[in-house]
């Protein structure tokens, strides 16, 4: 029996008032006839007119953009970046909102997924319902911190560099990002032709003056001569394979946090702001409040920020344990952490080597998983090690709810939680939660 054709909706107009903010950038409304829309562009409380940018008759949801604004919230502002607004570049989400009600919005998301997932109120997760600015970001309406350590450009067909629009592969062509950080806006990355190429991805380093600059070819493309603003080291990604090989330069950046130095590797993970590394690291140890000769885990560990942070407190009696999946990362950690003789680095997936060490008990544990989190069953492993304190890391304020949710079906409590902004502009937030055992001398 053959499907009844659906009709799109895309282009459809309707003048809708503005509810919640939901997570993910956008705002909820609802149409005369009840249908959710997912509007972009908008501020809860205002009056605009939504058009539709994706969705058919029968669907659950709407996608739509404020196309025009008929009662403005108070919060708003015009857009500083000349980029921005519906249809146009879809990396910033809150160019509109003055920065303390951003900040707002994403606070309203944090809490109600805690609610809706994790069954806490903020007083329940130690939590004071703010998300804090960075050192430095706290601006004047109109004026936009300029954060962003590693911008990834996509490139267009005739070899101009910009950033993808909203869920969409179309290249907004730009002169100029304005969250880019100030060693990333001097590469001028657009202001050269990148024929062939399907993204450049420009990173500047914190603490040191190390600039790279990571080409992704077209299928069957030639890498251009790189002659930029400033001297960098050039990498290349293999079509095939999908390694990052070294053309220019040295094959890594240095990046300065926590009174040390951490190589990263060409496509390894490091964090995006500034001042995220200092920020987080010292809320992770004053959270956990390490004791010198104590054991301790970090998870999903990257180059090893978290493990040399343990590490150096817990003394030369202390030990700590380090897994990551990724292989450049894992040769990085080891590199980094090489003056720790009781730290040591396993490669693989968390829930596979976790298991294989036979370690059944722990004193403190931080873990900084991907987007997704955790999952329940390695949060449930990690509950069964009796950590006297646990740390978690979130770029995600979903994924972290969850996760909460089954350390309480574990038998542990959240102590604390802290929110910064550390993605100014977008609808991304990051957390720390510590948590303990929920029965004292458990």
């Amino acid at each position: 029996m053959q499907a009844e054709p659906t009709t799109s909706l895309v282009g459809e107009e309707y003048e809708v008032e503005i509810g919640p903010v939901a997570h993910g950038g956008h705002c909820i409304a609802r149409t005369a006839e009840g249908q959710v829309l997912f509007v972009r562009h908008a501020l809860p409380g205002e009056r605009v007119v939504a058009k539709v940018t994706e969705g058919e008759e029968g669907a659950r949801f709407l996608r739509a953009d404020a196309v025009r604004i008929l009662e403005a919230s108070k919060d708003r502002i015009e857009a500083p970046c000349p980029f921005a607004g519906p249809g146009r570049c879809g990396g910033c989400d809150w160019q509109h909102a003055k920065p303390g009600a951003q900040r707002r919005l994403k606070a309203d998301v944090l809490a109600e997924q805690l609610r809706r997932l994790a069954g806490l109120t903020p007083e329940e997760a130690g939590w004071d319902g703010t998300v804090v600015p960075a050192e430095g970001d706290k601006l004047p309406a109109g004026e936009v911190p300029q954060w962003r350590t590693r911008v990834q450009y996509a490139v267009d067909a005739e070899g101009h560099a910009g950033l993808r629009r909203h869920r969409s592969h179309e290249v907004e062509r730009i002169d100029h990002c304005m969250i880019a950080a100030p060693g990333v806006s001097e590469l001028g990355i657009e202001r050269h032709e990148w024929a062939g190429m399907e993204s450049v991805e420009a990173i500047a380093a914190t603490g040191s003056q190390d600039r790279q600059v990571i080409l992704t070819p077209r299928p069957g493309g030639r890498l251009p001569l790189v002659e930029l603003d400033k001297p960098v080291s050039v990498m290349r990604v293999d079509e095939k394979a999908g390694g990052v090989h070294r053309v220019h330069g040295r094959p890594f950046v240095r990046e300065r946090a926590d009174g040390r130095t951490h190589r990263v590797g060409a496509g390894g993970f490091w964090q995006v702001h500034p001042k995220a590394a200092d920020t987080l690291v010292t809320v992770v140890m004053q959270g956990l409040l390490p004791r010198k000769g104590e054991m301790a885990l970090d998870l999903y560990c990257g180059v090893g920020l978290f493990a040399g942070a343990l590490a150096d407190r817990l003394g030369d009696k202390g030990a700590v344990l380090g897994i990551e999946s990724g292989k450049r990362a894992v040769e990085d950690a080891r590199h980094n952490l090489a003056d720790f003789p009781r730290v040591r680095i396993e490669q693989g997936k968390v829930e596979s080597v976790l298991p294989r060490t036979g370690i059944t008990e722990v004193d403190l544990i931080v873990l900084d998983p991907p987007r997704a989190g955790a999952g329940r069953d390695t949060v449930k492993h990690l509950a069964s090690l009796r950590a006297r304190r646990i740390a978690y890391v979130a770029c995600d304020p979903a994924a972290l709810a969850r996760d909460l949710g089954y350390f309480g079906e574990n038998g542990y409590r959240v102590r604390m939680l802290r929110a910064f902004d550390l993605f100014p502009m977008t609808h991304h937030v990051e957390c720390v939660a510590i948590l303990e055992p929920a029965t004292k001398g458990a």
